[in-house]
């Protein structure tokens, strides 16, 4: 018998590193409730996640779900030039996924009945035998263990390192989808087997394909472009949207305001062609501000930080989603060997994961800097691979 038999969860996020947690959890014998503070079921926009192991490792090793029914793959990385030529392409597979179908495999596989939507988290409080979770709701609910998963904007950090504010890093991406099929042939065949980019002087262009809402054989075409934009009024004007509200980490597709989407797809000129024309067939076009954060504390008792809650890096690595799933397995794997005692794991589980944090950060803001500022990112660098651990790994 699990030592956490009777033992009671409550994952804070009910996104892709909440879920992951949820499971694991629910395998070592919690009961586990996520609370996801969103009224309304989770809709990722349509954006496109690179696959690293961490992400799939649910998948590949304990559901009925095959990775595959879930994902695209390309067997090449490539960067083209202002004419469509390839300046540089090696043989490197990846596979992609959509965040809307990653999130309802993950979803069904742990059912609805402990999924509860509309819950806002605003506080928590412990003792020894136990924590308290405080909902703006009025809901209290009282847990063995208490994680929070709840991404960029955490309660959970707030609470744990008030201290650890967001930086933003001096530029934004461009994200969106277009179906593949609306592309041009020379379009298809020149990005359809490949990751591609384009740099530019002080930007870049990531474009791949993803699964479309039918499953991998209605695929779209996903990228993300880094444009910079001045801190200050520049980049506060941009933010507000067309109900006048102001987004802090993002503007939903449809509410960008016109005039910076037009602007946007007449700069795309500067791009490869193919990846101008995958930009201007773009119907709705949205808007991630891309910030650092990284709290210095990912345990305290019986609370836990995993994925963007305790340290959200810049994309460049492809490693947001697996760096919450390795978040994830290695807190299982740490309850696990602590044979019931929660606080203990936690304390073992803080250190490594915290270096874990740190090194992606770091790796990251330099991407960003050669990227954007230095002009210094050069096609085929093996040091600007994906990766959660290092390029490539």
């Amino acid at each position: 018998m699990s030592p956490y038999e009777g033992a009671r969860a409550a994952v804070l996020g009910g996104s892709i590193g909440g879920l992951t947690t949820a499971l694991l959890l629910r395998d070592l014998g919690f009961t586990v409730d996520v609370y996801e503070r969103t009224p309304t079921p989770l809709d990722g926009r349509g954006g496109g996640i690179v696959l690293q192991p961490d992400t799939v490792r649910w998948f590949t090793e304990r559901s009925t779900q095959h990775p595959e029914a879930l994902s695209t793959a390309t067997e090449y990385v490539q960067y083209l030039d202002h004419d469509n030529g390839i300046l540089h392409r090696d043989v490197r597979r990846w596979t992609y996924t959509s965040w809307g179908t990653f999130y309802r495999g993950l979803l069904a596989d742990f059912g609805t009945e402990h999924y509860h939507l509309g819950e806002f988290a605003c506080g928590v409080s412990q003792t020894e035998a136990g924590a308290t979770v405080r909902f703006v709701s009025g809901l209290r609910v009282e847990a063995d263990l208490v994680v929070f998963a709840d991404g960029i904007t955490s309660i959970g950090r707030s609470l744990l390192d008030p201290a650890a504010t967001l930086e933003y890093s001096g530029y934004v991406g461009w994200r969106g989808t277009v179906p593949e099929q609306e592309l041009t042939a020379d379009t298809r065949a020149l990005l359809g087997n490949a990751i591609s980019y384009s740099v530019i002087p002080n930007s870049h262009i990531t474009v791949y394909p993803i699964p479309g809402e039918s499953g991998p054989q209605d695929r779209l075409m996903n990228y993300v472009w880094y444009r910079n934009v001045p801190r200050g009024s520049e980049l506060a004007e941009m933010l507000i949207d067309k109900r006048g509200f102001t987004g802090t980490v993002s503007l939903h597709p449809g509410q960008v305001q016109d005039r910076y989407v037009e602007e946007m797809r007449s700069a795309a000129a500067a791009l490869a062609p193919a990846a101008a024309e995958v930009v201007g067939r773009t119907a709705q076009p949205y808007i991630q501000v891309v910030s650092d954060v990284r709290s210095s504390r990912m345990a305290d008792g019986r609370v836990a930080l995993i994925g963007d809650a305790a340290a959200a890096a810049r994309p460049h690595a492809a490693a947001g989603t697996a760096k919450a799933a390795a978040d994830a397995w290695a807190l299982a794997d740490a309850l696990e060997a602590a044979d019931g005692d929660v606080a203990a794991a936690l304390r073992k589980w803080e250190p490594a994961q915290l270096e874990l944090s740190a090194r992606l950060l770091e790796r990251v803001q330099d991407i960003g800097a050669r990227s954007q500022f230095h002009n210094t990112w050069t096609p085929g660098d093996p040091s600007l691979r994906f990766g959660l651990y290092g390029p490539g790994k």
